[in-house]
């Protein structure tokens, strides 16, 4: 019986917890604290390419006033723009939003619709000037298998932990007097 709570509380969390498959990997910054006109900018990407049309390549913009860790002043806009380097490909570009109303970090997403090299340029307007920072980044897909591919990948794993238990239950249960 305990066998049988075991294995369904098992596939419960595997499926329940499917929505935590969701995250694609860690961010990673492709510009540190580069100054660019009145401007502190960092930039952090997650370039997950993508089949569905979905935005995969999201990118933050971290925005300070040159020199201290101060906010940039109201008003102030991050846009990327990116377009791909080792292909033939349309630009593609995206209004920056801050993220829970912090001015120093905004978030834009893009669909990378192919793995590669892109270039990605990042504006800044705003009331102390323009600005523009130019980098680069790897797009990949995401290659970790789907949800119920993980569930049959602990399968094996699963039953033979479940007939170990059983055989544990089953000797104990012979010994006693």
């Amino acid at each position: 019986m305990r066998a049988r709570l075991a294995a369904a509380a098992t596939l419960m969390a595997v499926t329940v917890g499917s929505p935590a498959f969701a995250h694609d990997g860690p961010p990673f910054p492709i510009v540190s604290d580069r100054i660019a006109g009145a401007y502190r900018v960092s930039i952090w990407t997650d370039p997950d390419t993508t089949d569905d049309g979905s935005p995969g390549g999201q990118f933050w913009v971290r925005v300070y006033r040159a020199g201290s860790d101060d906010a940039p002043p109201s008003g102030t806009r991050a846009a990327v723009r990116i377009t791909p380097l080792d292909r033939p490909g349309e630009e593609l570009r995206a209004e920056a939003a801050p993220v829970r109303g912090d001015r120093t970090n905004q978030f834009a997403a893009l669909f990378m619709d192919n793995e590669g090299r892109f270039g990605v340029h990042v504006t800044i307007e705003g009331p102390l000037g323009p600005a523009a920072v130019d980098a680069e980044v790897e797009a990949t897909y995401d290659l970790r298998p789907a949800p119920y591919l993980t569930l049959l990948y602990l399968a094996p794993f699963l039953l033979v932990g479940l007939l170990w238990g059983h055989l544990i239950v089953r000797r104990r249960s012979t010994r006693a007097p």
